[in-house]
């Protein structure tokens, strides 16, 4: 039976058909039989949820639905932080970590009612785009265990395609939502940079991180975002506007929509495969009344080299707190104060944080912050322009959110510049600060099943990535809610979510 979406489950709790009990239990009982093989879940209280579950049932049998979320369990990306359990961003320097609060996000999803039950896999300090960066262990892909699920969030992503849990949040800076959304077949938003505070989310590169949503639906994803989203006084970047009913926004119709075709994300390194299945999924647009047109970004292909500047150096700047001193690990037996600090960034930081922690104070040197961080951030500028331009002339650009399907594990992970040219296609919309949603719209041919899963489901996820303006998230999700109503692309579950063995 497939596992039901956020809103059914939602919905069933309102409805006393199912108690919250009952949901905690089966994303308990999700952890312990699935994830052994999926590892996507690295810590989890069961005890707390389960106490929670119980006083949220209590409510609503006296009458008191307590928020939109009331009762719901769900599980967070493990570098945003809680004041219970541990948050470690998979990282062996915060291993033992726990924080004195919880992020902003956190208060708002219990403000909801929501039970958040535990927390999900990451490549450490959300670096890295399979999740095999993470110190803790390496998630795998639920359509085939041989295979990313892509990163950062991956986690997130595995769990809720596994049908562990109906929803998750996680953190993009760079695609570490869509792309993993992309390689599990779920739905994964970027909200506008500002639309969601990041206090308590541990900072990465500070400019473009972004904590968002995955479901398994549009209308999960937009449930979620009108949770999570709206003004922070804590956070200096976030936004005062006005959050709208972004799932009540869904069910009004949508009128004379303007696909924007840009040519860019088209080119040279893009898989045929997922070619051919986001153009039919244009083309699913197009057969419904939209329009397509042709769109410029011309400094496209500057985001790359763009993005790997002003994220190393602010990673190198957030990372410079992480000194044995104040909080983390620290080396067992210093000789002095240099050597302590040299050793225990040694032992806490995996292979690819140190190198992005290198790339950046590099950037950031004397002689050469003008040469690559100032011009990296005028570069920045000329890509936000673009995308305003482009999208003064439409409602939303459609490309692929990866050039590639998910990748096997271990395939490109000793080659740190393919591995980087993997978010292509995502980069951009953090550079311009624009929201940006991946939706599945059809499968690879490669990547056959593992000889013990049931079903044989052939091939791997591909995903449809939808940019909009800044602040324009109910249009873009109607948008992309418009083609699940037209296709089933997204009530695919792979055989392990279905009982396969």
């Amino acid at each position: 039976m497939t596992a039901p979406t956020l809103l059914e489950t939602r919905d069933s709790i309102r409805n006393r058909t199912m108690t919250s009990q009952a949901c905690v239990q089966r994303l308990l009982d999700g952890i312990r039989t699935l994830d052994p093989a999926i590892k996507a879940v690295v810590s989890y209280d069961a005890e707390r949820a389960m106490t929670l579950a119980r006083q949220a049932d209590e409510r609503i049998a006296d009458g008191h639905v307590d928020g939109p979320l009331a009762g719901v369990p769900l599980l967070i990306k493990d570098n945003l932080c809680t004041a219970f359990g541990r948050t470690t961003c998979a990282s062996r320097i915060l291993e033992n970590f726990s924080a004195p609060y919880n992020a902003h996000v956190v208060e708002k999803l219990e403000a909801a009612g929501a039970i958040v039950v535990g927390k999900t896999n990451l490549d450490e300090f959300a670096m890295g785009s399979s999740t095999e960066n993470s110190a803790l262990m390496v998630t795998r892909n639920p359509w085939n265990l041989d295979y990313v699920p892509g990163g950062s969030s991956g986690g997130s992503a595995a769990a809720v395609a596994a049908g562990i849990t109906a929803g998750s949040l996680g953190s993009d800076t760079g695609g570490s939502i869509r792309q993993p959304a992309s390689f599990c077949g779920v739905t994964g938003l970027k909200p506008t940079y500002g639309r969601v505070s990041r206090y308590g989310l541990v900072a990465y590169g500070s400019s473009l991180d972004q904590i968002g949503p995955f479901g398994r639906t549009v209308r999960d994803v937009a449930l979620l975002l009108g949770v999570i989203a709206g003004r922070d006084h804590r956070d200096s970047t976030s936004v005062d506007r006005p959050v709208p009913d972004y799932l009540a926004a869904l069910e009004q119709p949508l009128k004379g929509v303007r696909i924007g075709y840009a040519e860019e994300y088209f080119g040279e390194g893009l898989d045929p495969e997922v070619r051919a299945a986001v153009e039919a999924a244009i083309a699913v647009y197009k057969s419904a009344g939209a329009t397509v047109q042709t769109v410029h970004l011309p400094h496209m292909k500057y985001a790359i080299a763009c993005y790997y500047l002003i994220a190393t150096a602010e990673a190198s700047s957030n990372l410079a707190r992480y000194d044995g001193v104040h909080y983390g690990h620290r080396t067992a037996a210093p000789k002095d104060y240099i050597d302590m600090y040299c050793a225990s960034r040694q032992e806490g930081f995996g292979a690819e944080v140190r190198r992005r922690i290198m790339l950046g104070t590099y950037a950031l040197s004397s002689g050469y912050y003008d040469a690559y961080y100032l011009k990296a951030l005028k570069v920045r500028t000329l890509i936000q322009r673009d995308f305003e331009q482009a999208l003064g002339d439409v409602d939303v650009i459609a490309c692929p959110t990866s050039p590639t399907p998910a990748i096997r594990i271990g395939e490109k992970v000793n080659d740190p510049l393919a591995m980087y040219l993997m978010d292509i296609y995502t980069v951009s919309a953090n550079l311009a600060g624009i929201p940006a949603i991946s939706i599945p719209c059809g499968f690879s041919k490669a990547g056959l099943p593992l000889t013990d899963l049931r079903g044989s489901v052939k091939g791997l996820p591909i995903g449809l990535q939808l940019m909009g303006a800044h602040f324009a998230e109910d249009r873009l999700l109607r948008i992309a809610h418009e083609y699940q109503l037209r296709t089933d692309w997204h009530t695919r579950t792979p055989p392990i979510a279905n009982g396969g063995t």
